[in-house]
């Protein structure tokens, strides 16, 4: 029995992913297992617990600051976990990941110019860029039989743009799940600083990485010209409601440029549960995370085995890291409308493909950071409800000459 085999009651909570309004709005069915909103929901590591209930049972809220033993925490973590070593006075916090991004868009680029984000894409990096009055362009990644890579010679053309002053990177990839090789990231580094590209490198899933792959921060390949939003406690800890974000460089004029900018805006404070949290998650939460990870890793395993036994019209893109799992299901046919209110008949409350990429109408994305018989028990309302449309029934094969018109 592991300790991420229950979860917390949540009744009485508002929590968005179990909002049984949210739910309504988004699947048009109140009744739905929740594999959407990318957080937990799992009980947090009594080591944070611990030091939020300490918090709370001082009796007082007093001016309190901690930032550099938070930015300690972080940096020994990252020694610890990913040999990557980290100047703490090389850090900044601001109220989140978003926040930092925007920020950074902001210091970074001019009204008018263009970032360049890899499709698909986590939905709110396109708002933030518009946002900031700044166009997006999308470099497409390549979708090889489900394995997705970059796209170098389309990210050639679109970062030589002299508009383009700025790149989005997401490593580990929401929602493909793939970690960023060195060389890849090498490779990706050298184009940004041929054409002058500073590159914002958010890392928020770094801590969720399965066997046989590695994470790399685009720290390790060049820290002089390119930012990490190294990310915060939020996926890796379950802290969404209560965590920092966190940027790190080493280029000294943008750091001060962006400390500069935080410090005026009073963005940098965090309040005492936050503080108490981070360094209690940074430095006590090993153990947590490594049965966290190993409990995620034996529901991908789940996945992987019930799709290809019982659906296997429904392909799973490899899962390198993140608790999302990409499905392709392309080959049952079901598409846009089609695809969302099957997903509403079965309550797989998975998130539509549209939300990462507009031309991304047959896949979903299912957040597995539930309790396994949980997942189980969706994975198979939801392949009742294809079995008894026939969708699973569908073959390529079959839909020759014209794939789109299948089933």
């Amino acid at each position: 029995m592991s300790i991420f085999d229950t979860a917390p009651e949540k009744t009485g909570d508002n929590f968005v992913r179990h909002n049984p309004n949210f739910l309504k709005m988004v699947f048009g069915n109140e009744e739905m297992a929740p594999l959407w909103v990318a957080d937990m929901d799992f009980a947090i590591a009594d080591p944070i617990k611990n030091a939020m209930l300490r918090i709370a049972n001082r009796g007082q809220f007093c001016y309190e600051f901690n930032a550099k033993g938070v930015f300690a925490a972080i940096s020994g973590w990252y020694e610890r976990r990913h040999g990557l070593t980290l100047n703490p006075e090389n850090f900044e916090q601001v109220t989140g990941v978003l926040t930092a991004v925007s920020m950074l868009i902001r210091e970074l680029t001019e009204a008018g110019d263009s970032v360049v984000m890899q499709m698909p894409a986590y939905h709110q990096f396109g708002k933030v860029i518009s946002g900031a009055g700044r166009q997006a362009v999308k470099s497409p990644l390549r979708n090889t039989d489900g394995v997705y890579e970059m796209d170098f010679g389309d990210l050639e053309e679109k970062l030589s743009a002299p508009d383009v002053k700025a790149m989005i990177l997401c490593n580990p990839h929401n929602p493909v799940g793939r970690v960023w090789r060195e060389d890849e990231l090498t490779r990706l580094a050298a184009l940004a600083a041929k054409h002058g590209v500073t590159i914002i490198s958010d890392e928020i899933h770094a801590d969720i990485i399965y066997s046989g792959h590695k994470f790399t921060s685009l720290m390790a390949v060049d820290a002089a010209n390119h930012v990490a939003v190294i990310g915060s406690p939020a996926k890796t800890f379950g802290l969404h409601s209560i965590s920092n974000g966190y940027v790190y460089t080493e280029n000294a004029g943008i750091l001060e440029r962006f400390k500069k900018t935080a410090d005026s805006m009073y963005l940098t404070h965090s309040n005492a549960f936050t503080l108490a949290a981070t360094v209690a998650a940074y430095e006590e939460g090993d153990a947590w995370v490594d049965e966290l990870i190993a409990y995620l890793e034996g529901t991908v395993n789940w996945i992987d085995g019930f799709l290809k036994e019982e659906l296997p019209a429904i392909k799973m893109s490899p899962v390198e890291g993140t608790y999302q799992v990409w499905l392709d299901c392309s080959a049952t046919g079901l598409e846009g409308d089609a695809l969302k209110a099957k997903l509403s008949e079965s309550g797989f409350g998975a998130t539509p493909g549209t939300w990462f990429d507009q031309e991304a109408t047959r896949f979903i994305r299912v957040n597995i950071a539930a309790p396994r018989a949980d997942i189980e028990a969706a994975f198979k309302q939801f392949k009742a409800v294809i079995d008894s449309s026939g969708a699973s029934d569908c073959a390529p094969a079959a839909c020759t000459p014209k794939p789109d018109s299948c089933c």
